[in-house]
């Protein structure tokens, strides 16, 4: 039976709201993974270095969908609880058609722009090989030009939970994820197609999960909110884009300091640093995906009862999410720490040296885990009352300029351990903001 977002809600149905978004963004974390083991045990050592250094543009141009699909959701989340079904469907659909035609447009112009953003990177140390320069651009060209694929995948797993199915977002995801594996094993594993097989195979999976979708909320006329004809109005596109601003601001300034983290490896450990910070990535997508799936499926909640101005419900689920912040963080302290060695080493394809890098690199990395899920609830938090303008900053700052200070001035402080240094002060000073931002608004939106 699903929980239906008009209900108080306690631990066990927040748990149970919320437990299908997780799981979906663990499955759309492990896309980039299950590439990472079959490249990194299949291929060879530069085709890794090439996926991981690519990645990051690849993962900007897909944060169009987180952004219409966290600020369309913020939207119609607050128009069905105005009672206002007729309006709240016109703006899903006008949201879904709206993010096709963006995605494609975005998509046509960076495929154009990987090649001489990878030569770029790829000129910053001497000792990066060709090869890899060269699998990096045919692994982002492929994967760039069914972009649009993995937009409406995102996009979706939103709508899944306003239209009070996340059982089906999970199926879904569930599905497209080991259709991804499978693939991957074939193409990679069997055929040898390399970093070709990697991407044939991930935008496989985005094909099953965006078309499924699409035609689930064509048909299915029982739903809450349906995909059917609406009317063009720029202003509901631009503010499901506002809204969902800090997404997108957290997705580019992430990866954009993925980049520059890229760029201070390749000059201070070459090839192996890139590698490293690679299978930091992994374990990294897959925690931060608890946190984010988590964000996600409570927004619906805080921003139906925002619409229904029900104060009381704002506070009961705000404090519930803080402190399910905090315990689920420092589980995953403990996890990461303990199983740093034999995790580096599923990617480490019997080299020791990016072995012992890797292991230390994610135990310094990993104590970040302890409050970086407070930051993301804050940001998403914002998004849900339809405060675009504080979520953008939160994400701004944390993603991008407090990382990328940090990156470029704790090696010269610490040496290379600084780089590894930089995602906990990073997330102290997050911290920080988010906290000041909270006791600000805490009067204007009653929580």
């Amino acid at each position: 039976m699903e929980t239906h977002l008009n209900e108080h809600f306690t631990y066990k149905k927040i748990f149970k709201i919320t437990i299908f978004p997780i799981i979906m963004m663990v499955f759309t974390s492990l896309y980039s993974i299950v590439d990472g083991i079959f490249i990194s045990n299949f291929a060879n050592e530069s085709s890794f270095a090439a996926v991981n250094l690519v990645m990051p543009f690849i993962m900007i141009v897909g944060g169009i969908g987180f952004m219409m699909g966290t600020g369309g959701m913020a939207l119609v989340g607050k128009l069905l609880g105005e009672g206002n079904k007729n309006k709240a469907n016109q703006t899903f659909s006008l949201v879904v058609y709206s993010t096709i035609v963006i995605g494609l447009i975005v998509s046509a112009v960076s495929f154009f722009l990987i090649e001489p953003i990878v030569k770029a990177m790829g000129n910053i140390n001497n000792t990066t090989s060709e090869e890899m320069v060269k699998e990096a651009i045919l692994y982002g060209r492929i994967l760039i030009s069914c972009q649009v694929f993995f937009m409406l995948q995102n996009l979706f797993q939103s709508f899944f939970l306003v239209a009070e199915k996340s059982r089906m977002g999970f199926i879904v995801t569930l599905v497209s994820g080991i259709t991804n594996a499978i693939l991957d094993a074939l193409f990679i594993g069997l055929f040898r197609w390399g970093v070709v097989g990697a991407a044939c195979a991930t935008i496989s999976g985005y094909l099953v999960a965006s078309i499924f979708s699409i035609l689930y909320f064509k048909l299915n006329k029982n739903l809450v909110i349906n995909l059917g004809k609406t009317k063009f109005n720029a202003k509901i596109i631009l503010r499901s884009a506002y809204n969902g601003l800090s997404e997108f601001v957290n997705s580019i300034s992430m990866n954009v300091a993925a980049i520059i983290y890229n760029i201070q490896l390749l000059r201070l450990l070459g090839e192996n640093g890139v590698s490293a910070y690679g299978i930091i990535m992994y374990v990294s997508f897959v925690f931060v995906a608890v946190f984010v799936g988590y964000s996600i499926g409570v927004s619906p909640i805080i921003s139906y009862n925002y619409g229904a101005s029900n104060s009381s419900e704002l506070k009961n689920v705000f404090k519930k999410s803080i402190i399910i912040m905090i315990i689920t963080g420092a589980f995953m302290v403990l996890f990461s720490e303990l199983t740093a060695k034999p995790f580096s080493h599923i990617f480490s394809n019997n080299n020791q040296e990016l072995l012992e890098l890797s292991t230390l690199a994610i135990r310094i990395y990993s104590t970040s885990y302890i409050i970086i899920g407070f930051s993301i609830f804050a940001s998403s938090f914002f998004t849900a009352l339809n405060n675009g303008t504080v979520s953008a900053l939160i994400s701004l700052f944390r993603t991008l300029i407090f990382q990328v200070a940090f990156v470029l001035l704790l090696p010269l402080i610490f040496g290379d351990n600084g780089i590894w240094l930089a995602r906990p002060f990073t997330e102290v000073a997050s911290l920080t903001l988010s906290i000041t931002f909270i006791i600000l608004n805490r009067k204007r939106y009653h929580y």
